[in-house]
């Protein structure tokens, strides 16, 4: 297990220079942080999700290529292993890195693909009804993302249309233990943008 962490840690000293990210996120190696996560040994999975971020998130030209290139294959699996993991800290950790990704300007091409998908939108209503509230807020800073989009495909309306109601009844209710004022303005418009939906549909 030291041996793991160690080299965890000189791999993510070596990623911090770009071209060696570059091929370690071109490599076979990448498919294989999806087993690694999900170990059940706490620290080599904890490593591996550390290195797994780091590689998502700090050269952003070299990720945005990775995942407009390795879309399909990359979501697939980031959905359905580490979103719908039955391990409470993978999922959470799994949502925040993906807020971090999808509204990072360098991959908005990425986040309207993500967000254009009524699969992904069931998700993330899924993960907005988990009991923790931390999960909660991470996945409302995603969702909000397709509330915002102003070009949403009709199948995307109709799931938030249909559920329009108890979607304006968690919002209402949706509160987070500090004082936010971005949080609260998020919040606003997400509720504008749902009843708006509602002015469409009825109109």
């Amino acid at each position: 297990m030291d041996i793991a962490l160690h080299y965890g840690a000189m791999l993510r000293e070596c990623i911090r220079h770009q071209s060696i990210a570059r091929y370690v996120l071109e490599s076979e190696h990448m498919k294989k942080f999806f087993d690694y996560i999900q170990l059940p040994n706490f620290d080599i999975a904890s490593d591996a999700s550390a290195t797994f971020k780091e590689l998502l998130t700090r050269h952003k030209s070299t990720v945005a290529e990775f995942l407009a290139k390795n879309y399909d294959w990359f979501f697939t699996e980031f959905n359905s292993r580490l979103l719908s993991s039955p391990n409470y800290i993978t999922r959470r950790q799994a949502i925040k890195l993906l807020g971090d990704m999808l509204l990072d300007r360098s991959n908005s091409a990425v986040m309207i693909r993500y967000v254009s998908s009524k699969d992904n939108l069931m998700i993330l209503m899924n993960l907005l009804r988990e009991s923790s509230k931390n999960i909660q807020i991470e996945a409302f800073h995603v969702f909000k993302l397709f509330a915002a989009n102003q070009n949403k495909p009709p199948e995307i309306t109709s799931i938030l249309v249909t559920n329009k109601d108890k979607l304006l009844r968690f919002l209402k209710d949706f509160k987070i233990d500090k004082e936010d004022e971005q949080f609260e303005a998020d919040k606003a418009q997400v509720v504008k943008e749902i009843q708006a939906l509602k002015k469409e549909n009825t109109s």
